[in-house]
């Protein structure tokens, strides 16, 4: 998704334009007067627009990894359309033929179209208009490239762009038209799911469910061409697998839903913060930053979540839930103390944490595995000694959204060594990396700090077939991670939804996940080996940091530091037989021996699709015959 950007719109006189936040910070479309203006920002300084959104296409080509899908597709039909629709605006008057004269000038009276049309027909050819050249020259050889109209379907399942004659999505490989069903099923039998709540009479029961259909009242109302990915069908997808499974609600028990309060939500976000949020409830539909949305519903849904999230917290601190799963939207982590950004408006981690602070707990673990980096969870605690946090994310140098994250940031003042931050150095991360740093880092510190609750921020964008993850995790990786935390806080394990695009992948990574919870064996399917030669770089890097601050790192440095060299030789052998294999006349495919693998393909396949398809916009056409 193309970051928005746009013209300065009026504000309205309820409230004061913010100096410090820029126009796509913070935008929308008021309910009562429908004009694009800004919602009430006053004073809030941490929103700021961001230069890379986490759907753009741009950034999305450079950062997809391993993922072979190529979406930065042209889309001059819909730019062309988009451009040419001015926003409303308020209407002073209304002429006799139906143009109206607007404030913002977004509309032209016909007069003035007429003689527009005039001053653009008088030059005749471009070379007149831009350099008054008298002479006449023949440019009857010179025409402008035609621009083409690319039909397209966005698939259900990814909610990535295909050509309209392909009949499987090219990332996910979903039927054209096919997407996930089952809710209805599920929601038959959410009534009768048993109540857990620090008030009721229950015995202690094993795992607590927190939901609320409310949270699917968040959704991007602005029409746009492509869905965003970060959508209800997300909780609809995961609700309906866990029925499926026969999970939910026959064996969880179900958390009453609440909003959080202000006090509560003032322990985590600044006030301006939080105030900035609420304002939404007033506007049909706002942004925070150019993939941020909110509507009208968008307030209430992020505070039923982190109300959920606190709940289910100190519910399982308290003993009467043994561990919980937090199905909520929208997600939280990138949420900060004074701004919202990657899709989060509340950080349901943060309130999560201290509400099981306030529950007894002393000590609070958050293990991150998101495929982006927690930002906004990293700020809020960086500082405190009490919350370790540790991350597992696509970082590459700071390239990767949202750029923070590196090995080195660990923490401040009281805070040093309690930030963990697992930055892999490409896409493509799968299961046998994971399990890798969890066993030589993440269980290792967890271990010795020895926390009362861990709370997981299970963004499942990490999962194989995730159109902005573009990593490799399967849902039997997942189980494995989630079981290896059990041990770390006697069980007490908190499961809080945070990214994850892809409906397939991210339901049956959730049902996973909860069949852990239960108390079923984490999956078989996958089967272990030894890490990539880029992530055990990666997880020396981390240790080779972290010792410092967590002598029992030490050893296990010094171990895969003198296994660093066997490891490596290992797969330099690998490519190095790969590499004489290929030039030493083996039998193989013919075209080894042109130079170029290409040179047959583009024969072969070159005439089937169109090679360049030109048009407006950003996007670069879409070339099937790219390796």
């Amino acid at each position: 998704m193309k970051p928005l950007g746009g013209k300065k719109s009026e504000t309205p006189s309820c409230g004061m334009e913010n100096p410090g936040v820029s126009d796509q910070a913070c935008y929308g479309k008021c309910q009562s007067c429908d004009v694009d203006v800004k919602p009430f920002c006053a004073g809030v300084s941490g929103i700021s627009s961001l230069t890379g959104s986490r759907t753009d296409v741009k950034a999305s080509k450079e950062n997809c990894g391993a993922c072979s899908f190529n979406h930065d597709h042209a889309d001059a039909f819909v730019e062309e359309v988009k451009g040419s629709v001015a926003r409303p605006g308020h209407a002073d008057t209304a002429d006799p033929d139906g143009f109206a004269n607007v404030k913002n000038g977004s509309c032209m009276a016909v007069d003035d179209l007429a003689q527009e049309s005039e001053r653009e027909q008088a030059g005749g050819t471009l070379e007149d208009l831009f350099f008054f050249n008298d002479e006449e020259e023949d440019d009857s050889d010179w025409e402008p490239a035609a621009r083409v109209a690319v039909n397209r379907w966005y698939c259900l399942n990814c909610t990535m762009p295909n050509l309209e004659d392909i009949m499987y999505c090219m990332n996910c490989h979903e039927l054209k038209g096919s997407g996930v069903g089952g809710y209805d099923v599920f929601q038959t039998q959410i009534a009768q799911a048993a109540l857990v709540s620090a008030d009721t009479e229950l015995q202690p029961v094993s795992t607590a469910i927190g939901f609320d259909e409310r949270m699917l009242l968040h959704s991007e109302l602005e029409v746009k061409p492509n869905p965003h990915p970060e959508r209800p069908d997300r909780l609809r997808a995961i609700a309906a697998s866990l029925a499926a499974a026969g999970i939910f609600p026959s064996k969880c028990a179900l958390v009453p839903p609440r909003e959080i309060t202000k006090q509560e939500l003032l322990m985590v976000h600044s006030p301006d913060h939080i105030e900035s949020v609420e304002q939404t409830k007033n506007m049909l539909y706002s942004y925070f930053t150019s993939d941020t949305y909110a509507n009208g519903h968008s307030a209430c849904a992020a505070k039923l979540a982190a109300g959920l999230c606190a709940d289910l917290a100190s519910l399982i601190v308290s003993g009467r839930v043994r561990n919980g799963f937090a199905l909520v939207r929208p997600p939280g982590h990138h949420a900060g103390v004074k701004q919202a950004m990657g899709f989060c408006l509340h950080n349901n981690a943060a309130v999560a944490a201290l509400a099981a602070k306030r529950a007894g707990a002393k000590k609070v673990l958050i293990v991150d595995w998101d495929v982006h980096h927690g930002n906004g969870t990293q700020e809020i605690f960086e500082e405190d000694k009490s919350v370790l946090y540790i991350s597992l994310h696509r970082h590459e140098d700071g390239t990767f959204y949202p750029g923070t994250g590196a090995a080195h940031e660990v923490g401040i003042l009281d805070g040093q060594g309690f930030s963990v931050n697992i930055p892999w150095s490409r896409g493509g991360v799968g299961d046998n990396d994971y399990i890798f740093a969890f066993q030589n880092v993440v269980l290792p510190i967890a271990t010795k700090f020895a926390p009362d609750i861990t709370i997981i921020s299970a963004g499942f964008d990490a999962a194989r077939g995730d159109p902005l993850g573009c990593c490799d995790v399967t849902p039997a990786g997942y189980s494995w991670m989630t079981s290896l935390l059990t041990s770390c806080s006697e069980g007490k394990l908190l499961v809080i939804l945070e990214g994850g695009y892809n409906l397939r992948s991210i339901s049956s990574s959730a049902t996973e996940v909860v069949k852990v919870l239960l108390g079923y064996s984490p999956s078989l399917a996958t089967t272990l080996s030894s890490p990539s030669k880029e992530g055990l770089k990666t997880v020396l890097q981390v240790l080779k940091i972290q010792q410092q601050f967590w002598p029992v790192l030490g050893p296990t440095y010094a171990s895969l530091q003198a296994q660093q060299g066997s490891v490596f030789s290992k797969y330099t052998n690998k490519a190095n037989e790969l590499k004489k294999r290929k030039h030493s006349g083996v039998s193989g495919p013919f075209w080894w021996k042109l130079g170029s693998k290409r040179l047959l393909y583009e024969a072969l396949y070159e005439g089937r699709y169109p090679r360049n398809i030109k048009g407006s916009g950003e996007g670069k056409a879409i070339d099937p015959a790219e390796p």
